[in-house]
């Protein structure tokens, strides 16, 4: 699941300094557990992007857990890797790649 934040204009630095350990603590319980989370920021500054590793069930409580914590800042939406066509080309190559290395061994 793809994970898309985007900052509120009514942002404030306050908020973002309170939400920070609840959101450390989110970020590394999923880790501990196991899972991937790989998660950067877009150049605008404004916005950045997380890709986890999770059923529909997982994906809906992380996003639940983070919302949570983050609401007040920032607006975030969630879409299957599938729904974003440039991710599903690179899951594709990514796939066809592991295939072929494989074969070869």
């Amino acid at each position: 699941y793809v994970l898309v934040s985007v900052f509120k204009e009514n942002a404030k630095v306050e908020d973002v300094e309170r939400a920070t350990p609840g959101l450390t603590l989110i970020l590394d319980e999923w880790q501990l557990s196991g899972r991937m989370i790989w998660s950067g920021a877009f150049d605008d500054s404004k916005s950045a992007m997380s890709i986890i590793e999770a059923s529909k069930n997982e994906a809906d409580e992380f996003l639940t857990k983070y919302n949570g914590a983050t609401s007040s800042f920032l607006t975030t939406y969630m879409y299957q890797w599938d729904a974003m066509p440039l991710l599903s080309l690179l899951g594709n190559k990514q796939t066809q790649a592991t295939i072929t290395l494989s074969n070869e061994e």
